[in-house]
């Protein structure tokens, strides 16, 4: 089994295939392009590779740390999550960002991911409840805030603001605060991040 490489990309597409080569060999992965564009194409880089067997198939999934590869085998070992939808999982979410989700059950955020449907939301946190560390929650009924947070990423949303941003916009937003606050502090979050 794979489990790194390090190398430098020779090659990248925009659906987030990379060709690594190491020791004169190319070795074709997929990152999720969050992951991909951080990357350089001159240094030298450490990727944490799953590798993928199926009958008909072998794959490599690659990763910038740790974390997001442990993150990625414990989305593929849900009912339902292949890789394909683990990977968009994480280009839209982080894993601590998942993490944090998953522990206010926050359905909204799981549905900004592209083929992610309020069912599958739904059933995905009830199952990532006990896969991932999910640190204790001091206030798990806070519905004000859960509103404020649906009701801002659905203005986002509408804006055309990409997932993955409206959840780093939303990330920050101070506790207690109202909905037109809220989208304020989010859309000068986004701002400084566009200009």
């Amino acid at each position: 089994m794979i489990a790194t490489l390090r190398g430098r990309i020779i090659d990248r597409s925009m659906n987030g295939t990379v060709i690594v080569e190491t020791a004169g060999v190319g070795y074709e992965v997929t990152m999720h392009t969050r992951a991909s564009e951080r990357l350089g194409t001159s240094d030298e880089i450490l990727l944490y590779v799953h590798h993928h067997i199926r009958e008909d198939a072998q794959s490599l999934y690659a990763f910038a740390s740790q974390l997001e590869r442990n993150t990625f085998r414990i989305l593929i070992a849900t009912h339902g999550v292949g890789p394909a939808l683990a990977m968009a999982i994480l280009q839209t979410h982080e894993p601590a960002s998942l993490v944090d989700l998953v522990g206010r059950g926050d359905i909204t955020a799981l549905t900004l991911v592209p083929g992610v449907g309020r069912k599958t939301a739904e059933r995905l946190i009830v199952e990532l409840r006990s896969r991932l560390e999910l640190p204790a929650l001091e206030n798990p009924s806070a519905d004000g805030d859960g509103s404020v947070l649906t009701e801002v990423r659905g203005a986002l949303t509408q804006l055309g603001y990409d997932p993955s941003e409206i959840v780093s916009a939303t990330s920050a937003i101070p506790e207690g605060a109202d909905t037109a606050s809220a989208l304020r502090h989010a859309l000068g979050v986004l701002g400084g991040r566009h200009a």
